[in-house]
């Protein structure tokens, strides 16, 4: 079966576990996904199975959407709630409108360092790799860009937000810088991906269910067609020899596709003239 599934992941596995458990659903190794979330987060994942694993590369980068908890008073080696513990302080809450004037601040474009945790290479390595090792690494800022914030609730020792997020953004470093300007500490308690690219939580299966072969399927045309401009050719031929297309498109990238199947994303090369990026057959 080459399709796309958006499923619920649970708290508690990693990604790759989730995509590992589908292996005997689904009778195949080529299982991938466009968007890690930690143990510690649930939510939208899409799931791409067999050929389908082919459009990683073009649903990879889309802003996320998540919906945060953050407890006050300590701070861990992972800016999470499930990190060693390195700091206990008694902090007090700031009232509802501070951590909202603080929240929006963060809006735009930004730079911001990754955790010390997280999977980014810094010469070949993993950065989780060089705090294993005890190694000192240079870590870098990177920009990211916060589209929307708002602050949902305030309780006794956490707050919780929603924010919108460019590809490459860490909510745990969000959160510590957030925090650090409000001049408390804190961590992540709980984090949950309620939007990836168009996918919303609401559009998604259970994992549960769909272990169970309970699920709604989705094309690789289906999916890719909400993202590109997408024109439907009458004769597929040329396109499955790879073939440089001409048409009037209004779009840099383009989907190809024959009767609702997708066949391929090509590229502006000049002009009218498209290339072949990649296959999807």
């Amino acid at each position: 079966m080459d399709t796309c599934l958006y499923i619920k992941k649970p708290k508690g596995i990693t990604s790759f576990k989730l995509c590992q458990s589908l292996r005997p659903v689904f009778k195949t190794r080529a299982i991938g996904h466009t968007g890690t979330l930690d143990p510690l987060a649930s939510g939208v994942m899409v799931v791409l199975i067999g050929k389908a694993c082919k459009l990683n590369q073009f649903l990879v980068g889309h802003d996320k959407t998540y919906i945060a908890t953050v407890k006050l008073g300590l701070r861990t080696t992972s800016e999470d709630i499930e990190g060693e513990i390195i700091e206990e302080r008694e902090c007090q809450m700031p009232d509802f409108e501070k951590i909202e004037t603080c929240l929006n601040s963060f809006l735009g474009d930004s730079y911001q360092i990754p955790p010390l945790t997280s999977a980014i290479k810094v010469n070949g390595k993993k950065l989780y790799e060089y705090q294993r090792n005890n190694e000192e690494v240079e870590l870098k800022p990177r920009p990211i860009h916060i589209s929307k914030i708002r602050l949902l609730k305030v309780y006794e020792d956490t707050f919780k937000f929603e924010v919108t997020v460019s590809s490459g953004t860490y909510i745990r470093a969000l959160a510590r810088d957030v925090l650090a300007k409000l001049g408390l500490i804190g961590v992540i308690s709980d984090l949950e991906r309620v939007m990836l690219g168009k996918v919303r939580l609401e559009d998604c299966d259970d994992l549960e269910d769909v272990l169970k072969g309970v699920y709604q399927s989705h094309s690789p045309y289906e999916v890719l067609s909400q993202e590109y401009e997408t024109i439907e050719v009458e004769d597929p031929k040329m396109i499955l020899d790879g073939k440089h297309y001409f048409i009037d498109a209004k779009e840099e990238e383009i989907l190809l596709s024959h009767e609702k199947k997708a066949l391929a994303i090509y590229r502006r090369l000049k002009d009218r003239e498209y290339k072949c990026v990649r296959g999807l057959f």
